[in-house]
């Protein structure tokens, strides 16, 4: 005959304990059984008998009982999923606890829920411990502002590339979401620069409103800021795939200007400017790479023609591209920067033989840049993982 453990309820304690109507002492069986339940101690029969207690206090009139049970088993990994959605679509004071915790809800069970829930319900779930792909995309498309700000700043929730820029398209102006992306641990890089942009149009209508400045002279500030901030989202691990795909969207919203292609060639990040002068001039990037390194500069002429480049500039981008082909990071702690400074010195040497007009450009668009080199910017996700 089976031996019945000292903490376990059986039948007859079943019974007696619901016979009582108070609502409390309901809430405190529902305690009971649930600690019980997920501490291991009852034996088969026992826990069938613990999970038709539950599915009797999941029906049970009163909130406080609902609400008990629910904190009590919020973290039972073993709750059956039919009482564990239950609660999780009961009203919000039940349902809470379990959409914040419970890891028995299932993806289903939580997009199931976005699609019809309150708005604190889909803050619990965003703001769970984890949250996969597909559900961040469900509260991005069902949820409020508020609901997406916590997604976003929850470094638990996983967010696909597409999903960002949805939320970038419908939320890019609220302020409130800006800071949040920008300190996101992994950030795609093409969403980024997108951010980059959409901070750097309100900086400049902030400014045009509060600051008695020419406008030409604004957006000159503020065009500089961005592309600064823009090459500063390349490193020399970037992906090549990333540095093109970052190059396409560039080029394809008009962002692709000779300035930030000349920017970037100056800090080192050749591949950007041999991307940037291959797209504009619509020729295979092996082709571009081929024409770009011609020794003797008519490879490069004929390409950046093609490329619809300024001529006034071309001996800007000769010489950097000359100087930074004599150069190499050096592998030790913050080369790149190293690797920049030396580029910027070496090539404003150079320019002792360049026309003043060229001269007058590279100082007017890079005066700063070996002192003011681009902020720190969120980590680019490494998208052949």
């Amino acid at each position: 005959m089976e031996k019945k453990t000292s903490k376990a309820l059986d039948a007859i304690d079943v019974e007696r304990l619901l016979a009582d109507p108070s609502a409390a002492v309901r809430a405190d069986t529902a305690v009971k059984v649930a600690r019980q339940f997920s501490d291991g101690t009852l034996n088969e029969r026992e826990r069938v008998v613990a999970e038709d207690v539950f599915r009797l206090f999941v029906r049970d009139v009163e909130v406080k009982v609902r609400e008990s049970l629910s904190n009590a088993v919020k973290e039972c990994a073993s709750l059956p999923n039919d009482i564990a959605v239950a609660l999780a679509k009961d009203v919000d004071q039940v349902a809470l606890p379990m959409l914040s915790s419970s890891a028995v809800l299932t993806d289903e069970d939580l997009i199931d829920i976005i699609a019809e829930a309150s708005g604190q319900k889909q803050q619990a779930i965003a703001n769970r411990h984890n949250v996969s792909a597909n559900v961040s995309d469900a509260l991005i498309e069902r949820g409020n502002e508020d609901v997406v700000r916590t997604l976003v700043s929850n470094h638990g929730a996983e967010i696909a590339e597409d999903s960002l820029n949805r939320l970038i398209d419908e939320y890019g102006d609220r302020e409130s979401l800006h800071q949040p992306l920008a300190e996101r641990p992994v950030l795609p890089i093409g969403i980024a620069e997108r951010l980059v942009n959409v901070v750097s149009e309100r900086l400049q209508d902030h400014i045009m409103q509060h600051h008695p400045l020419r406008p030409s002279l604004v957006s000159d500030l503020v065009i500089a800021s961005r592309e600064r901030t823009t090459v500063g989202l390349l490193d020399h691990d970037t992906q090549e795939e990333d540095v093109m795909g970052l190059v396409r969207q560039l080029y394809q919203n008009g962002r692709l200007t000779s300035s930030i292609i000349l920017r970037a060639i100056c800090m080192g990040d050749m591949r950007f400017g041999e991307a940037a002068i291959a797209t504009m001039a619509n020729v295979p990037l092996s082709n571009a790479q081929t024409l770009i390194h011609d020794s003797g500069h008519l490879g490069l002429k004929a390409l950046y023609d093609k490329a619809g480049l300024p001529n006034e500039l071309f001996a800007a981008f000769r010489v950097a591209i000359d100087v930074v082909g004599e150069m190499d990071y050096d592998g030790r702690e913050n080369d790149r920067e190293r690797f920049r400074q030396r580029a910027i010195e070496r090539i404003l040497t150079r320019y002792e033989d360049v026309g003043a007009e060229d001269l007058d450009y590279l100082l007017n668009k890079l005066t700063e840049l070996g002192q003011a080199l681009a902020p720190s910017a969120p980590k680019v996700a490494d998208t052949t993982a």
